[in-house]
């Protein structure tokens, strides 16, 4: 079993879209990536009445590498609806969630993310996010102070 089945597994085991309340449906995306220790964390989709809350996979399963070990590098992650991911319609993280996940790390920029899970075909980060803004302050964050 290569990393990807076992992510894939992993996140598969989180897929049963459900009601939670009239107003939040869940587990409908499913994610699993993998830390740079190693490591495998699971996120479902979580959304609302209320737009503004709603939280996709791919951000709870950062969250939950985050809370559960403080980690904050990712090396790989896989997110799908019912099936692998099968190409450029599917598997793809969203804007919101791209953006966090480079918020979250500069060096997510090399994170993996699996775009067809048959050929095992990947995309980084930082090719879908080529000239991101944040990185003059992550830049300026890393030169020693002036005192």
């Amino acid at each position: 079993m290569d990393i990807w089945e076992t992510l894939y597994e992993k996140a598969r085991g989180e897929y049963h879209p459900e009601d939670v309340t009239p107003f939040i449906h869940a587990h409908h995306v499913v994610c699993a990536l993998e830390s740079v220790d190693g490591r495998i964390y699971t996120g479902f989709c979580i959304e609302s009445c209320c737009g503004v809350m709603d939280l996709c996979a791919e951000r709870t399963a950062a969250l939950n590498m985050y809370m559960n070990s403080g980690q904050t590098q990712i090396r790989r992650l896989i997110a799908f609806r019912d099936r692998p991911p099968f190409g450029e319609e599917s598997g793809m993280p969203c804007g919101a969630c791209r953006e966090f996940l480079m918020q979250l790390d500069p060096r997510n920029r090399d994170l993996e993310i699996l775009v067809d899970y048959e050929s095992r075909q990947t995309v980084t980060l930082g090719e879908l996010m080529p000239a991101w803004w944040g990185e003059p302050r992550y830049r300026a964050s890393a030169e020693p102070s002036a005192e």
